[in-house]
């Protein structure tokens, strides 16, 4: 992943968790647990979280895997990876600081890989993401799932211009002054809009190699939960 972004997330690592909580009026937390329902469809003893940040989906992951799964939690910024360490996991974590691009596992490693609120930052040409969504399924299991969580884009035209409104004339300034950083606020509001609808990522998916593709959107279309499986 770009350095610029690297240094973005270190910038924000110590108010990221609380701002995001408060800019979402904690609808971030519900929608990482509708997330993570989907997880009592997966078996296998290998999870991986990946841009894990301070481990809010890791914690979530934790909660949901049985006593022989093994979680491992992957981000490129290591003050990010620090409070995620502070978390009280159900079980002992595996901690790396690694690119998403080239991450440093062996082939059909995982039962199941994970990313919530970061694909976007893939997302700037169509190709980088889809060189990213293949290196995830390199990782895969055949029959392993990856489960995206991320912003999507409302099908009501009103509601996707009230959400980019949101985005980018309350979260974008409350955002910058909250964390003192007006760069990843900016970069934020951004790649937003810019994300795909959820028919389309799921048309990705599916270009990525992945035999099937599902999701179930959230709050009007706001956000979107994608299933894949190898």
């Amino acid at each position: 992943m770009r350095k610029g972004v690297q240094k973005i997330y270190t910038e924000v690592a110590e108010t990221y968790e609380s701002i995001n909580h408060i800019l979402t009026f904690g609808l971030d937390i519900f929608m990482r647990h509708k997330a993570v329902q989907e997880v009592t469809r997966i078996e296998g003893r290998r999870w991986l979280d990946i841009c894990s940040g301070t481990g809010e989906m890791t914690l979530n992951l934790s909660r949901r895997a049985g006593p022989c799964t093994e979680i491992f939690s992957v981000d490129f910024s290591y003050p990010m990876l620090k409070r995620a360490r502070e978390k009280s996991y159900k079980q002992p974590i595996h901690f790396a600081i690694a690119d998403v691009a080239q991450l440093p596992f062996p082939d059909e490693m995982f039962d199941l890989v994970s990313i919530s609120f970061s694909i976007r930052n893939l997302n700037l040409y169509r190709k980088e993401l889809l060189t990213h969504l293949v290196e995830f399924y390199r990782i895969l299991k055949p029959g392993g799932q990856f489960l995206n969580l991320e912003t999507s884009q409302p099908s009501s035209k009103i509601l996707r211009n009230l959400f980019h409104l949101y985005i980018n004339k309350i979260v974008r300034p409350v955002g910058s002054l909250l964390s003192g950083s007006k760069a990843g606020y900016g970069y934020l509001s951004y790649t937003v809009p810019r994300f795909h609808p959820p028919d389309e990522f799921s048309a990705l998916l599916i270009q990525s190699g992945f035999s099937k593709a599902s999701y179930r959107t959230l709050l009007f279309g706001i956000a979107a939960i994608h299933l894949a499986t190898k």
